[in-house]
């Protein structure tokens, strides 16, 4: 069997085709999305491996975990930024397996909304518990200085792109 880490190696990817006569920022857009990628496909792998499950699966659960109330499909929708039909078809499939279900909704009887249940509940939590030890080891190349001097930097970077404006011209 494969060392955890060993997910997360090093592949050809769009940084790699980056080269010092292009712009720093490029260079640094890049490296964001490489380095993404390769954690992305780790944890993707990681998530089949250990627990026979996909990450769309888990962000839908992620996202229900966080709203004990339930939310309503087209919630599900944009907080996942996918469409209604993926939504649909993941629902579909985690309620067949008795992880969540749907319920009406008290304030409009038209929508229904997704809720998790508590086997849904307990199978998020064990996910939840290996996604945050895999994204450790993920970064821990980095000290803890050094990981909030990233994450103060590209928030101020997510500040200054949000408005939009930046990359309109």
């Amino acid at each position: 069997m494969a060392r955890p880490g060993a997910l997360l190696a090093r592949s050809t990817d769009a940084e790699t085709r980056a080269s010092a006569r292009d712009h720093d920022a490029l260079r640094l857009w890049l490296r964001l999305l490489a380095t993404t990628k390769v954690i992305e496909g780790g944890v993707r792998a990681l998530l089949q491996r250990e627990f026979a499950t996909t990450l769309p699966r888990f962000d839908l659960m992620a996202q229900l975990e966080r709203a004990p109330e339930g939310l309503k499909m087209g919630e599900l929708s944009r907080r996942m930024m996918v469409t209604g039909g993926n939504v649909t078809g993941i629902t579909d499939l985690l309620e067949q397996e008795g992880l969540v279900a749907r319920l009406g909704d008290r304030d409009d009887r038209r929508a229904l909304r997704v809720r998790l249940t508590p086997a849904g509940r307990k199978a998020f939590r064990a996910m939840a518990e290996a996604h945050e030890r895999w994204i450790i080891r993920a970064f821990a190349a980095l000290a803890p200085a050094e990981m909030r001097a990233l994450g103060d930097s590209l928030a101020r970077l997510k500040q200054h792109v949000r408005t939009g404006e930046e990359l309109k011209s």
